[in-house]
């Protein structure tokens, strides 16, 4: 095992021998623990499992497929999850990836692949568990809680998928530094952003919608045209407000160039 492969626990939902096979070998190979299971188990036993990863497809699950997915990625936040299955389609990605599905890989696929892209899953997971560490963050009206992967405001929760609440975390963490797209592709999807790639816009689009339904008063996420995004709470009414104060007190005062901004071009 290479000092860069960190011990993993995973486990497999799938009933493709060959698949399991080569993946098995692989695992073993990096020195991770792995175990096949042979359909879906409740989630209890996966938290007994102390799983880092689960590598599943739906397919194996049958009619509730989706359903469990969904139900996992939900109750297990510090899981991540792969779907790896064959033949999808791109609203099949996109329904699993918006259950809270970390990758999808489609078979058939290079050992070193699924190995990669799992390494890039609990790696995220962990650094969010070390955040998660250090307590909530406040900004604006938001209250970031690493340890629950979700935000809230006035004690409603924003909703986030695991996606959505690392890309906001990522920005956060920037401390208003302006990011570029393809630093935050590989930083929340853990490898190299591929030409036209739109999914970092797709998804902050996704954060400000949920962001404006609880916080409308407040603007978090900024645009940098051509380059990136960048993470300033600003409350621009409050900021309307404070300049007709200090007009109206400039005008009770008698104050010309105060009262009247423009003069200050002149």
């Amino acid at each position: 095992m290479t000092p860069t492969h960190q011990t993993i626990r995973l486990a497999v939902i799938d009933d493709d021998s060959g698949f399991v096979t080569v993946l098995t070998k692989r695992a073993e190979a990096a020195g991770w623990q792995h175990r096949h299971l042979g359909g879906p188990v409740p989630a209890q036993e996966l938290v007994a499992m102390k799983l880092n990863a689960l590598v599943v497809d739906p397919r194996v699950l049958g009619d509730n497929g989706w359903s469990y997915v969904e139900q996992i990625c939900s109750a297990l936040p510090q899981l991540g999850v792969i779907i790896c299955a064959e033949r999808s389609t791109v609203a099949q990605r996109v329904r699993g990836l918006r259950l809270g599905a970390d990758d999808w890989v489609t078979k058939p696929c290079h050992p070193e692949e699924v190995a990669a892209r799992i390494e890039a899953v609990v790696r995220r997971r962990r650094r969010s568990e070390a955040r998660g560490d250090a307590g909530p963050v406040v900004a604006g009206e938001l209250e970031i809680r690493p340890d629950q992967f979700q935000a809230f405001v006035s004690g409603q929760s924003l909703d986030l998928t695991r996606r959505e609440f690392e890309l906001l975390q990522l920005l956060v963490d920037a401390k208003g530094t302006v990011l570029e797209r393809e630093t935050i592709y590989q930083r929340v999807w853990g490898y190299a952003m591929a030409h036209g790639d739109r999914s970092v816009d797709v998804f902050v689009r996704k954060l400000r919608q949920k962001l404006a339904k609880r916080s409308p008063s407040w603007e978090y996420i900024h645009t940098h045209f051509g380059v990136g995004y960048r993470f300033d709470p600003e409350n621009p009414h409050r900021a309307d407000e404070a300049e007709r104060a200090l007009k109206g007190r400039a005008e009770e005062i008698g104050d010309p160039i105060t009262a009247d901004p423009s003069m200050l071009h002149i």
